[in-house]
């Protein structure tokens, strides 16, 4: 009789907890965006605010708002339960709640790099110039560095209408002629996981990450001559467009940075009229009416603002890209001519060339012992040098070899430092392949790549008593071929729709000199004492304010145009060969990149300048595309605020919007696909002739027509026509379409898929 009564009040117990449990989770309450349908106020309020209040209320006697918007979208955000939620959707007005979702950052030679240096005469120097405001989404900015100073410029743009909050560490005198604006947003942050804490983070627009002023004076930082890192890339530091303007907005903090903060920066920057918004974070992909970075920059777009984004770090993975809305600037990561070298020798008498930021304490002349991470430790992936797994009597006085993966690269020095390891080398794994990426180590280290790494682990593995140098080298320039895709750099195809090829293109994103906070090390650990004012990063979230900035020089060249026009400008004058004639490189592979790796190539801005042709774009135009996908009314209507009804009479296709460049997608091995176009000549009136070029034999293409005469600022629009008669081997094709005049080249890429 015990054993049952027993086993009676085990289950009693279980299902007890279980229920309790299930109570807890459905009571827990989390933040969640509500998209509304404005024009469905009903008449016995009289102002949003009030009904807002009302249907919150209706569900839950205890929500708040956290925001209302205004611009980005229409709606607010609140802390609800998810049976809370389910009922205020259900109700009238109400469009879609969204919960909160988390984005994470895509952590003086590049204006060199890119010719700026060589053609200032062909950039505006007026007025123009420096009327142009870039508003950077990022972890706030370190007002204090040089390359916020504003000497020379004239008083604040007429059209800005922004502000310099206050908070911990920050006051409105922060801000100055050049970084005009900067605001905070934490509303978000705090409701998910609790009040900042100010011993760690201010609750102002400062910076104690770096890395928003690393990309707030990539964009647009002022000239610095004698920048450098511990003396590495020595020379003059300069954002793409020194005139520009800065405004920043922090919305990412030490917990990530959340989508109710982010929709409340946009909101605010389309009110406070930025020009270019730069956002280098990324919160993976989902459909364009779920995305808020992509809802909030179609309201931005069609203010007239140009939304530059980061692709991402998850190359070279296919199809890894974020911020893919058509329009979105997506932009991927390049290398520049410059390195950092730091050779390894072996006791064999093997070298191999690694990359450095080290400065510090030098190694002694004489070689040291050499150990295997993995035979150093007790843990199964010792090799990886992560806290706690090296074993001090096996490492102590000795050079370690690491392999990356898991922890931060700075991080693996940090740990074999504290085990008493003399210096570290760091080798990729198949992850990495050979691209190297340069780290200010906390103690003498390089990094190899995997060739190499495998190399020095058969010498480790097979000699007695190995030994090894490091040998620092400082900074090289001239470094050839340059530039190559970075393998970390997101890749198409485009995971949402394929036919819109992204990225859009590439600059410059691995080893980067910009400002930095000295509220944190060049390396962001905890144990990094030191202090700069410029740091070398690398990421596709370098890559993106330079796009930005570069934006910013076209739009003050050209202030009426469009930000459609503004980025086919960028892409349709991007290269994707060397000056030698051979295609540009991607680092992962060591072969050709393709347009999935590089989209229309690396941006050109004096090019871009003066483009001949553009592809231009109206909010409308991107109506019909959200038309052809099938969106439903609700659907569209979250993207862009407005009560839109598709044509049903008419027949939507996303292969007629109006982009720089063709993703071709064929259902089946054979059959025909049409692309139409229209071309705005932005230049003198002129001939063009048009040419395609493609690597598969199987894809037929004939263009429609094949010349076009253009008057000064006429529109002509043309067919493109690709017939297959086969489905490749290989999966995917390329291809390029050129107008030329004989002078002036508007370049598209393609690429081929079937399903």
């Amino acid at each position: 009789m015990g054993t049952p009564r027993k086993a009676s009040l085990a289950v009693f117990l279980l299902l007890f907890v279980a229920l309790c449990h299930g109570a807890t989770s459905a009571n827990k309450k989390t933040t969640y965006i509500v998209h509304v349908a404005k024009s469905q106020m009903p008449e016995s309020f009289e102002h949003h605010a009030e009904w807002y209040a009302s249907s919150l209320k209706s569900v839950s006697e205890s929500a708040e708002m956290l925001y209302t918007y205004e611009n980005a979208i229409h709606g607010y955000s609140t802390r609800l339960t998810e049976e809370e939620a389910r009922l205020l959707e259900a109700q009238d007005g109400v469009l879609v709640v969204l919960p909160e979702t988390k984005y994470e950052l895509h952590t003086t030679r590049t204006p060199l790099f890119l010719g700026l240096d060589k053609s200032s005469d062909l950039f505006p120097a007026s007025d123009s110039s420096s009327d142009v405001i870039v508003g950077v989404l990022d972890t706030g900015v370190w007002p204090e560095s040089k390359s916020f100073d504003d000497t020379g410029l004239g008083p604040v743009p007429s059209t800005w209408k922004g502000t310099c909050e206050t908070g911990t560490n920050f006051t409105a005198s922060n801000c100055n002629r050049k970084l005009i604006g900067a605001r905070f947003f934490a509303k978000g942050y705090e409701a998910m996981l609790g009040p900042i804490d100010v011993t760690k983070e201010s609750k102002s627009p400062r910076d104690d990450d770096g890395h928003g002023t690393h990309t707030a004076s990539t964009a647009a930082g002022s000239v610095v001559t004698g920048a450098s890192l511990f003396g590495y890339a020595q020379g003059t530091a300069r954002g793409m467009a020194t005139r520009a303007r800065i405004a920043a907005y922090k919305v990412c903090w030490i917990g990530g940075c959340f989508s109710s903060d982010i929709l409340a920066a946009i909101d605010r920057a389309i009110l406070d009229h930025v020009d270019v918004l730069s956002m280098s974070l990324g919160g993976g992909s989902s459909d364009y009416y779920r995305d808020s970075v992509a809802i909030g920059s179609f309201a931005a777009m069609e203010k007239g603002i140009l939304i530059s984004c980061s692709a991402g770090n998850a190359g070279p993975s296919p199809s890894s890209l974020s911020n893919v809305a058509p329009w979105i600037t997506t932009v991927g990561a390049g290398t520049l001519d410059r390195d950092f070298p730091a050779y390894v020798s072996l006791g064999n008498g093997l070298n191999f060339s690694g990359v450095s930021l080290y400065r510090g304490n030098a190694l002694p002349d004489s070689p040291l012992p050499f150990v295997y991470a993995g035979n150093a430790s007790n843990a199964t992936n010792g090799n990886l040098c992560m806290v706690g797994t090296l074993s001090p009597e096996k490492v102590a006085g000795k050079i370690v070899l690491c392999e990356r993966g898991v922890s931060a690269r700075v991080q693996k020095g940090a740990v074999v430092k504290a085990a008493g390891g003399l210096g570290m080398v760091l080798a990729n794994t198949a992850a990495n392949g050979e691209e190297l990426v340069a780290d200010a180590h906390l103690l003498p280290a390089t990094a190899v790549g995997e060739k190499a790494g495998d190399a020095v682990k058969k010498y480790l593995f097979t000699d007695a008593k190995p030994t090894v140098k490091i040998d620092f080298e400082g900074t090289k320039v001239g470094i050839q071929p340059s530039p190559v895709v970075a393998a970390f750099s997101s890749r198409g195809p485009n995971g949402l729709t394929q036919q819109i090829l992204k990225p859009d293109l590439i600059a410059p994103g691995v080893n980067i000199l910009a400002g930095w906070s000295r509220a944190v090390g060049p390396t962001g650990l905890a144990v990094d004492n030191r202090r700069v004012d410029f740091n070398i990063i690398s990421g596709t979230s370098m890559s993106c304010p330079h796009v930005s900035g570069l934006a910013a020089l076209v739009k003050s060249a050209h202030p009426e145009w469009s930000p459609a026009a503004v980025r086919s400008a960028l892409m349709t004058t991007a290269y994707t060969a060397y000056k030698n004639g051979q295609k540009l490189q991607d680092s992962a592979t060591g072969k050709p990149s393709t347009p999935f790796d590089h989209g229309s190539g690396h941006v050109d801005p004096v090019a871009a300048l003066n483009p001949g042709l553009v592809y231009d774009l109206t909010p409308e135009d991107y109506l019909g595309f959200l038309c052809a996908l099938n969106y439903t009314e609700g659907e569209i209507q979250s993207v862009a605020r407005r009560n839109f009804k598709c044509d049903a009479g008419k027949a939507y296709s996303v292969t007629d919007l109006n982009y720089p460049s063709f993703g071709v997608v064929f259902e089946s091995s054979t059959g025909a696909v049409k692309h139409t176009r229209t071309l705005t000549n932005v230049g003198p009136a002129a001939t063009f002739k048009a040419s395609v070029t493609s690597d598969s034999p199987l894809v037929k293409v004939s263009i429609v027509p094949q010349v076009l005469s253009f008057k000064e600022g006429e529109k002509k629009s043309y067919t493109v026509t690709f017939t297959s008669s086969g489905a490749s081997p290989h999966g995917n094709a390329f291809g390029r379409l050129e107008w030329t005049d004989g002078k002036t080249v508007v370049g598209s890429p393609i690429s081929i898929s079937w399903f």
